[in-house]
């Protein structure tokens, strides 16, 4: 976003500015760029508007600000902030807004009236040398008064981080966020290891990591630099999917990067790959994509998961213990009948041929697009299954996906985190030592999983245990490295598969099953006289992204008797532009989530949250909830409290996890989501915009996986030309793995790890 004040023309000479923060009215979160009000103390209510980095300032703060006057032809006259300090307020009434601020945690506006009409103008004196006497205050006890105290303490302690760390433009959850790493050590480590903070704070790449290194005195061309760049670039291709890159484009990105020469960074590079656990790099020679032997440069985590997973997935398929023997020597017609009786369906020979592949075989895979029969053809495999005895246990990558398994089977399902208990650190309690108690494991949505966490999951299937994948393979990859479902169907795979391709009769009658199998087959889809399939024509992307929200929060809602929040959902090929999912966002939230004088609400950088938003967590973060709370996982805010600083998210999987309000970062809205964070879910009705704003992003999967979300009814907002571009635009180029060679035997299985 650019910064809203924009150029100040008739800057004056050196100025002081003292007044109260009265509010953040935009604060952009990458570079520290604010606009804030300010209360001088001229009276009559009027603010003052200053402009510059404000980084840790917070509304209630007295501040001394050192600057410069000038106008801005829309907004006047303001003050750009070139350095600013704290200065504790000195009135009561300064007393009561800077501790009503949300400064504190534990403070609110309430507590804050009540601590000062009991202290008055000593009140700061005595939170700082004497916490223990809040108590005296009516409706504090001993446990607040603690909690108030430690607060305090931190809040000064983060305060100096934040004063040093200003003038390398850091924003403050990033500061908070150093600081809770590395507590009284921090200013330590950033002046002299500034690239640990790339690798052990989440929220710091490399960029700010070696922001922070040059204003601290690194040299440009150092080989610690060097190094964290080659580690940072292999996981930005690891963020695009790739498990590895080719050597020589490494280096290319690299020298790019870091413009530096290239001998320097292969010399670093050699260095890196000679000590494998210090370096955190491998280097081994792989068929590249035309088949020709390359370099491959792995992250270690990717290069022993990928010969981990290939050799535990060989393991299973070749061993021969058997979980499930009944179904070695079985009547199958007899067999068959009986589900046929039971299920009320006969089976097509293609899902007959499924079946009989997952009860038999220790690793089978299943994929078929819309309408084709695969959630029937898995009910029946776990009838069977469950018909001798067998424990089935049933897991999918998101809350959505395991609830549907679970309608869909009649027995509970879990996501896969929660099935393997993932710990802080991301290490499972189920693992090759200690297998699931299972003898049929069967994953949903498989086209989700990533390589790190298929190799979690398949090591924690016992031997003997049968597994078997379920997913649509033309979808989209998986968000996280790898694609691993494609891999495991390759042409020259061991492992057994079956695909559906008969569309049955009930399906047919679909216009969104119609239409996903057309644009899947690179036909238009048909977007006149059907019943569930819409298209809202206009060529101009801003009027794309208003038209989105009026049909996703009125129109849809009004016609088909649909809850906006919770049955309606936008998909977007992009998270920038007029029509991309960050824009849509907030104008969903004005539409289906207004503010309210009575309302609550939390405002974080650039984003206010409140009780009712539909949000989604952007990171995997272990340490939360009962197992982790992870990338991708949905939920409402239900409770948000400024005395407490925390707000509370419902989740899909319905768990109540609370988020302090230095958490924040860790939440976006959901209103609108990208097509790719929408993998694995399912909503009743689903709105695309679809406009040549995306045009780099339009290809057949990515509209594909965006149809197939939809449950009842699909409504594309946009241009013919941009929905035709996608249609016949066939995803360039595969991502770099080398799982498949490993299956084949083309490269030899290492040990497992």
């Amino acid at each position: 976003m650019s910064d809203p004040a924009g150029s100040v023309g008739g800057m004056s000479s050196p100025a002081v500015v003292e007044g109260v923060l009265e509010r953040i009215t935009y604060a952009n979160e990458e570079n520290g760029y604010t606009v804030a009000r300010v209360d001088t103390g001229r009276g009559a209510g009027e603010l003052l508007t200053v402009v510059g980095s404000l980084l840790g300032a917070q509304p209630g703060e007295s501040l001394r600000m050192e600057g410069r006057w000038g106008s801005h032809p829309q907004y006047g006259r303001q003050f750009t902030v070139e350095n600013y300090t704290t200065v504790l307020p000195a009135t009561v009434q300064g007393i009561r807004r800077y501790l009503g601020s949300g400064l504190i945690k534990g403070i609110g506006p309430r507590i804050a009236e009540r601590i000062v009409d009991h202290f008055g103008v000593e009140t700061l004196d005595v939170i700082e040398q004497e916490p223990q006497r809040l108590i005296e205050v009516p409706g504090l006890g001993p446990k607040r008064t603690r909690l108030i105290g430690a607060a305090w303490e931190e809040q000064k302690a983060i305060k100096e981080v934040m004063v040093f760390l200003q003038g390398v433009g850091v924003s403050t959850s990033i500061a908070v966020r150093i600081y809770k790493k590395y507590e009284d050590a921090s200013i330590s480590v950033v002046k002299n290891q500034p690239y640990r903070l790339a690798a052990d704070v989440w929220g710091i790449g490399f960029l700010t990591a070696d922001r922070i290194a040059q204003a601290v005195g690194i040299p440009h061309d150092s080989p610690e630099r060097v190094k964290a760049g080659l580690r940072y670039a292999l996981s930005q291709s690891s963020d695009q999917g790739h498990c590895f890159l080719p050597e020589e484009q490494l280096i290319a990105d690299a020298v790019k990067l870091l413009q530096v020469d290239t001998g320097l960074v292969i010399e670093c590079l050699a260095d890196l790959a000679a000590d494998e656990e210090e370096g955190g790099i491998v280097r081994e020679r792989v068929p590249g994509p035309d088949g020709q032997p390359l370099t491959a440069v792995y992250l270690v985590p990717f290069h022993r998961a990928e010969i981990s997973l290939s050799a535990q997935l060989l393991r299973l398929l070749r061993t021969d213990e058997d979980r499930m023997p009944a179904f070695r020597d079985v009547a199958w017609d007899k067999a068959l009948a009986w589900l046929a009786d039971r299920t009320g369906a006969e089976l097509a020979p293609e899902q007959e041929e499924a079946v009989r592949l997952a009860l038999t075989r220790k690793v089978a895979v299943l994929t078929g697009g819309p309408g084709c029969g695969k959630s029937f053809t898995v009910r029946s495999i776990v009838e069977l299954a469950r018909a001798k005895k067998a424990k089935v246990v049933l897991a999918a990558p998101t809350g959505r996906a395991a609830k549907r398994l679970s309608e869909l089977t009649g027995a509970e399902a879990s996501t896969v985190h929660r099935l393997l208990e993932l710990k802080p650190g991301g290490d499972a309690a189920y693992d090759r030592d200690r297998p699931l108690d299972a003898d049929l494991v069967v994953v949903d949505e498989a086209s989700m999983l990533d390589l790190l966490l298929a190799n979690k999951l398949v090591k924690a299937v016992a031997p003997g245990a049968h597994l078997l994948l379920v997913g649509d393979v033309d979808q989209l990859p998986s968000v996280g490295a790898g694609e691993v479902l494609s891999d495991l169907l390759a042409p020259d795979s061991p492992l057994p598969s079956v695909r559906l391709t008969r569309i049955f009769r009930q399906a047919q009658q679909s216009g969104v099953v119609t239409n996903a199998h057309r644009i899947n087959s690179g036909q238009q889809p048909i977007t006149s006289g059907l019943p569930d399939f819409f298209l809202f024509v206009t060529e101009d992307t801003e009027e794309a992204g208003r038209l989105t929200v009026d049909v996703a929060a009125r129109r849809v809602p009004a016609k088909f008797g649909l809850d906006p929040r919770r049955d309606v959902q936008v998909l977007a090929p992009m998270h920038r532009g007029p029509a991309g999912a960050g824009t849509l966002n907030g104008l969903l939230q004005q539409a289906v989530t207004p503010a309210r004088p009575d309302l609550p609400e939390k405002r974080f950088g650039g984003r206010v949250f409140r009780v009712g938003d539909k949000v989604t967590q952007i990171r995997n973060n272990y340490e939360k909830g009962a197992n982790g709370v992870f990338n991708g996982t949905v939920g409402v805010v239900t409770s948000l409290s400024v005395d407490d600083q925390r707000l509370t998210v419902r989740t899909d999987e319905d768990e109540e996890v609370p988020y302090d309000f230095d958490e924040l970062d860790e939440l976006a809205h959901a209103y609108a989501v990208t097509i790719h964070r929408s993998q694995g879910s399912e909503y009743p009705a689903v709105v695309i915009p679809v406009t040549t704003g995306a045009w780099m992003m339009l290809q057949r999967n990515l509209l594909y996986t965006a149809v197939t979300r939809a449950r009842k009814l699909v409504v594309l907002v946009g241009s013919r030309k941009a929905i035709a571009q996608a249609v016949r635009t066939v995803s360039a180029g595969r991502r770099f793995t080398s799982l498949r060679h490993r299956l084949t035997g083309e490269l030899r299985v290492g040990n497992i790890t």
